[in-house]
């Protein structure tokens, strides 16, 4: 009994390369998960600073609007020159 123990003990530790594919398809989910929630926070800013600079580039001023209330979050507003 304790020899086949052993030997499914030393199987097991040449195996290792399996656990490790594992690993890594674990640390590709979470860092998936991590860029999909960083992009849906901040998307709403980055099309507002997107937007404020071309504005500006066009020699003008951006000035945004409040979406109206219980609406989803949209970026709104207008380039005055």
């Amino acid at each position: 009994m304790f020899a086949t123990f052993r030997t499914i003990a030393s199987r097991a530790r040449r195996e290792e390369n399996g656990a490790t594919a594992v690993e890594y398809g674990i640390m590709v989910a979470l860092i998936a998960v991590v860029i999909i929630v960083a992009v849906t926070l901040l998307g709403g800013n980055l099309v507002e600073t997107f937007n404020s600079s071309a504005c500006a580039v066009k020699g003008g001023t951006w000035t945004a609007s409040a979406p109206a209330s219980g609406s989803t979050p949209a970026v709104v507003g207008s380039c005055s020159k």
